[in-house]
């Protein structure tokens, strides 16, 4: 006899894109299953256990702005915190973590048994059911069937999963870990397009072999900066990492297994990710180069397993090994295991609306890797908004969409359902034209509204948000009205390198200067520090925050100028109203790609390869403006 659950939102996968889809959905409402293989392995960190990185730092943020729980998780669970390209400017600075892999598991965990509307089945989802273009649920391999009136489907790599040592192919989705073997099918009936990528990780090292004192230390940082803007600071003990290079005898080696590369003998035929290439495609990439760097980062606090960043493999098990101990700190190592190769289906993002959902079927939603991106940060972005508007779906509500010039997470999805993928989908800085906006200070600014409007914003993160948005604009409004005077300021001008001032001005002008910072003012101007020191909640960020928006004050109302310009284009609505083939002013290939995507506005019509300035202005003359 069958046995049927009632749900309003079934997400299939518990990794980093369903945990925050599943958790978002329930927060706002509405009843809620999650469907995993294995609950121990819930938001497993199947590569690097790290979060962040360039321009995925700020994802995360934007995430924890938005109400989603990476940041917070990620804090709880750090054994190592950077801040990366603090060399550049405040648009690219970028926070990483390394964290606590069986940690990071747990505490997600933990979170989500004890969400409310919130339940957890593990079983495998074989089926989706839909009707007349219309989600209905789905089925598991148990039998079990979960109704719903919204799927959000967040199977990272476990679709046909299969892994690839040398000429050794198992099938699954991450190791030891069976794959998804019929979902795929199922959804393809529906209409949907289906292809395959290809990624991997590497060898994990027993740090007893490692010996570490020949290896470079890299420590961590401790200053105020972390992922959520309402976390207490890191509570575990924070680890060092350590660095290595490769060497020319170790290229030797591994070149004498590229005959059997799974990437090179042609038993691998998808697309893998260019800027995390596997250590056989650096030599083959870079011919010349004699070493590569590599990072020795610890998985946990009570563990001694190492992950050897930057030796990414598929190459046969005793060439990888054999390698690795050419390297002198590594001369006695001992592995947990090999790295390896795994392929997985995919389905082209162009077949999404920007709010995640199918073009086909009503109410089926694809977040995280399915939809052809690489990294946590990433997924975790599509799913919580995946999660979003899958909730907003059961109360008939209108999707929740981002712009390029309100989030990375808004670059994200439009670059995937306008431009579509020919590789793994990378979050970087260079990709938003806006990044002096979406700066990782200001996320919680730019979002936290949103949080407000869905109620994802706990009182706790509205307390705190509005009261640092306060302070912000009392230290800006200080700084304004202050005056400073040549005799008050000159010597100190002097003594860090600046031109003395000429005449009085304003300490809001004075900021500017790249050899002044607000808390060195604060030392030399009593009332300003008297001020400052009225601050008592995230003293340091609210600071930081304040500065970053008074130092780039022109660059910022420059680019909110110009996204305000291409705003206009945004909220011209074109779906719908041209049959696309019938235009013959527009080229061919953007009568191709126009009918392919249809795109929701002019704006997004302009961002996809193939259709030039050209063509935008003929469907502007059609539209008589």
């Amino acid at each position: 006899m069958e046995t049927v659950f009632h749900y309003d939102v079934v997400v299939v996968g518990a990794g980093h894109a369903g945990c925050e889809a599943a958790s978002a959905a329930a927060r706002m409402g509405a009843k809620t299953c999650l469907v995993t293989m294995d609950m121990n392995k819930i938001a497993q960190m199947s590569c690097n256990p790290a979060v962040g990185g360039i321009a995925k730092g700020q994802i995360v943020r934007e995430i924890d702005a938005l109400g989603g729980q990476m940041g917070e998780v990620t804090d709880a669970t750090a054994i190592q915190f950077r801040m990366l390209n603090r060399s550049k400017g405040p648009a690219m600075w970028s926070p990483r973590a390394q964290c606590d892999r069986a940690r990071f598991i747990t505490e997600w965990r933990h979170r989500l048994e004890n969400t409310p509307n919130l339940n957890i089945w593990q079983d495998e989802v074989t089926e989706v059911i839909a009707e007349q273009g219309v989600v209905k649920g789905v089925r598991t391999i148990w039998g079990a069937t979960l109704m719903a009136r919204a799927v959000v489907i967040t199977a990272g790599t476990f679709l046909r999963g299969l892994m690839h040592i040398g000429r050794k192919q198992v099938s699954g989705g991450r190791c030891a870990e069976p794959a998804a073997a019929f979902l795929t099918e199922s959804i393809n009936s529906l209409g949907i397009r289906s292809a395959r990528m290809k990624t991997g990780t590497p060898v994990r090292i027993d740090k007893r072999s490692v010996h570490l004192d020949e290896m470079t230390v890299q420590p961590g940082e401790t200053d105020y900066h972390r992922f959520s803007y309402i976390s207490p600071m890191r509570p575990l003990p924070q680890l060092p990492c350590w660095t290595t290079d490769t060497n020319a005898e170790v290229h030797e080696v591994l070149r004498s297994g590229l005959a059997d590369s799974p990437l090179y003998n042609g038993q691998i035929k998808s697309i893998g990710p260019r800027y995390c290439p596997s250590i056989e495609t650096k030599l083959v990439t870079f011919p010349d180069r004699d070493h590569h760097p590599l990072f020795l980062e610890p998985e946990g606090v009570e563990t001694n397993e190492l992950y050897l960043n930057g030796f990414s493999s598929s190459l046969p098990m005793n060439v990888q090994i054999e390698a690795l101990k050419r390297i002198p700190c590594f001369r006695d190592i001992v592995v947990y295991r090999p790295g390896y190769a795994i392929e997985y289906d995919f389905f082209d993002p162009t077949q999404l609306h920007h709010s995640l959902e199918t073009k086909a079927v009503s109410g089926l939603f694809f977040a995280g890797q399915v939809n052809g991106t690489t990294g946590y940060e990433e997924a975790a972005g599509q799913g919580l908004m995946a999660g979003i508007n899958a909730a907003l779906k059961c109360t008939g509500s209108e999707p929740f969409v981002l712009h390029r010039d309100e989030a990375y997470i808004g670059v994200l999805i439009d670059d995937l359902v306008t431009k579509g993928v020919d590789e793994p989908y990378r979050m970087f800085t260079s990709r938003a034209e806006y990044r002096i906006l979406l700066r990782q200070d200001n996320a919680d600014i730019r979002l936290t509204p949103y949080a407000e409007k869905f109620g994802l914003a706990t009182a706790e993160r509205l307390q705190r948000f509005h009261a640092k948005k306060n302070k912000i604009g009392e230290i800006i409004d200080f700084c304004k009205q202050y005056p400073i005077k040549p005799n008050d300021i000159n010597a100190f001008l002097e003594e860090v390198g600046t031109t003395p001032l000429q005449r009085g001005c304003k300490l809001f002008d004075l900021i500017n200067r790249p050899q002044l910072s607000l808390l060195k003012l604060a030392d030399v101007i009593a009332p300003f520090k008297e001020f400052l020191a009225a601050i008592t909640s995230d003293a340091e960020e609210t600071i930081e925050a304040a500065e970053i928006e008074m130092k780039y004050h022109g660059y910022i109302a420059r680019e909110r100028a110009m996204a305000d310009k291409m705003q206009r284009l945004e909220n011209i609505k074109i779906r719908g109203h041209f049959d696309y083939d019938s235009i013959t002013q527009l080229s061919t290939e953007a009568r191709q790609k126009l009918t392919s995507i249809d795109p929701e506005t002019l704006a997004q019509a302009s961002r996809i390869p193939g259709v030039s300035p050209s063509d935008i202005s003929v469907l502007l003359v059609l539209m008589g403006r």
